[in-house]
C-alpha cells in the first residue's frame, strides 16, 4: 500500500469513527427532546421550537463566532475540550427538569459547535479532488449511517425503557468521540493579513442555498415530526424513532450513491433533490394515515442524502485548502442559524394553523430557493470542467448539463 492510499485508510477509520459517535448521540438530542419537553414537562408548541431552537443556538455560537476566528493550533485544543465537554453534558439531560433543561440544552448546543465543522475540514485534507471528494462522499455516508442506526437503537431502547433513560446509553458515544477527537489533525493555515471572501464566492452561495431547500424542511421534520406522528397518527415514541429510521435508510442509500459515484454536475443532483422534497412534503400535507406518511418519509429521506454533501463539495472545489476552514465554519453556521430560526418560527405557526398545514407551507418557499439556486450553481460544476480541460481527462455527461 503507497503512502497516499495508507493516509487515505487512516483518514477514513478515523472521520468515519468520529463522525458516527457524534451524529448518532446529536440526532438523538434533537429528535428526542421535543418528545421529551412535549410529553414530560408539557411545553407548549412554542416552547418545543425554541428549546430546539437553543441547543441549535449554542452550537451557532461555537461555530460561528468562536471556531472561525481561532488559529489552527488554538482551534485543535478547543475542539478537544469541547469534546470532552460533550462527554460530560449528555448525561445530564437524564436528570433535568423542566427549568434545568433549558440551560443544558444551549450546553449541548456550545460544546457541539466546534466539533462537527472541524471534522469536515479534516475530511477535506486531501489534495486529489477526486480522493477529497471520494472521502468527503464516505464523510457524509457515515453520517447517514449514524442516523439511520442511532433511531433504530433509540426505538429498541423506548420498548423497554423511558426517554430520560435515552441519554444514558447514548453516552458512550460521546465517550468515544471525546477519545478519537485526540488524532484528528488540523491543516497548517497560512498566516496572511489578505481578508478570505467566503461570501462572495458563487460557491459558498450555492451551498448556503442549496442547504436552505432542504434544511429548512428538516428541521421542521425533526422538530415536529415525531409530534405530529404521536398526536395526529397516535403512534408510540418507539414507533416515532423508528419512523425517523426509517428516513434516515433512504438518506443512506443517496449517500452510498454519491460515496460510489461522486457527483461531477452538483445542478443536476440539486434539481432531483428539490424535486423530491416538495413531493415529500406534499405526500406530508395530504397523509391521512401511517402508510401515507412513511412514505412521504421514505421520499424525503432522499434528498436529505444528497444535498448536504452537495454543499460541501461545493466548498470543496471553490475554496483553497487553507481558506476552508473559515468556510466550512461559516457554512456550518449558517446551518446553525437555520436550527435557531426555523423551530421558533415553525412553533408559532404550528399554534395558528396546525402541525399538518405547517408543512405545506414550506413547499412555496422551496420551489423560490430553487430559482436563486440555478443563478450560482454553474459556477461549481464549471470548475470540474476547467479541471477536466487542463488535464485532458473526458467530461462526463451530467458535468455538460
Amino acid at each position: 500500500m503507497n503512502k497516499n492510499k495508507l493516509l487515505f485508510v487512516q483518514m477514513l477509520a478515523i472521520i468515519v469513527s468520529m463522525t458516527f459517535a457524534i451524529r448518532a448521540s446529536n440526532n438523538m438530542i434533537a429528535t428526542t427532546l421535543p418528545l421529551f419537553s412535549k410529553y414530560y414537562f408539557h411545553f407548549t408548541q412554542s416552547e418545543v421550537g425554541i428549546l430546539s431552537a437553543l441547543l441549535s443556538l449554542g452550537t451557532f455560537i461555537t461555530s460561528g463566532v468562536i471556531n472561525s476566528r481561532l488559529q489552527s493550533n488554538t482551534r485543535r485544543k478547543f475542539f478537544i475540550l469541547s469534546s470532552i465537554a460533550y462527554a460530560v453534558i449528555l448525561p445530564l439531560f437524564y436528570f433535568a427538569n423542566s427549568l434545568s433543561i433549558w440551560v443544558i440544552s444551549i450546553l449541548a448546543g456550545v460544546s457541539l459547535g466546534s466539533i462537527m465543522p472541524n471534522i469536515i475540514t479534516y475530511a477535506g485534507l486531501l489534495e486529489d479532488r477526486k480522493a477529497r471528494e471520494r472521502l468527503l462522499s464516505i464523510y457524509t455516508l457515515a453520517l447517514s449511517a449514524s442516523l439511520v442506526a442511532g433511531p433504530a437503537i433509540e426505538s429498541a431502547i423506548l420498548t423497554t425503557f423511558t426517554i430520560p433513560d435515552v441519554f444514558i446509553f447514548f453516552e458512550p458515544f460521546a465517550i468515544l468521540s471525546a477519545v478519537i477527537s485526540f488524532f484528528i489533525k488540523f491543516p497548517e493555515e497560512r498566516v496572511s493579513s489578505a481578508k478570505i471572501n467566503v461570501f462572495s464566492n458563487p460557491g459558498f452561495k450555492t451551498a448556503v442555498i442549496n442547504i436552505l431547500t432542504y434544511n429548512i424542511p428538516f428541521s421542521v421534520i425533526l422538530t415536529f415530526g415525531g409530534i405530529y406522528a404521536v398526536d395526529y397518527l397516535h403512534v408510540s415514541f418507539a414507533e416515532v424513532t423508528a419512523l425517523f429510521s426509517l428516513f434516515f435508510t433512504t438518506s443512506f442509500l443517496a449517500r452510498i450513491y454519491l460515496s460510489v459515484r461522486p457527483p461531477q454536475s452538483v445542478r443536476l443532483h440539486a434539481i432531483a433533490a428539490i424535486s423530491m422534497t416538495t413531493i415529500g412534503l406534499l405526500a406530508i400535507l395530504f397523509s391521512n394515515n401511517l402508510v401515507i406518511f412513511s412514505i412521504a418519509l421514505l421520499i424525503l429521506g432522499f434528498p436529505h442524502g444528497l444535498t448536504y454533501p452537495l454543499s460541501v463539495i461545493s466548498i470543496s472545489r471553490t475554496f483553497k485548502p487553507y481558506e476552508r476552514n473559515t468556510a466550512n465554519s461559516l457554512f456550518f453556521a449558517i446551518m446553525m442559524i437555520i436550527g435557531v430560526v426555523t423551530p421558533t418560527v415553525a412553533g408559532f405557526i404550528a399554534e395558528l394553523i396546525g402541525i399538518k398545514y405547517l408543512f405545506g407551507t414550506l413547499i412555496p418557499l422551496v420551489l423560490a430557493l430553487l430559482t436563486l439556486l440555478n443563478k450560482y450553481v454553474g459556477y461549481v460544476d464549471k470548475v470540474v470542467l476547467e479541471e477536466a480541460r487542463k488535464n485532458s481527462l473526458p467530461i462526463s455527461k451530467d458535468s455538460k448539463a
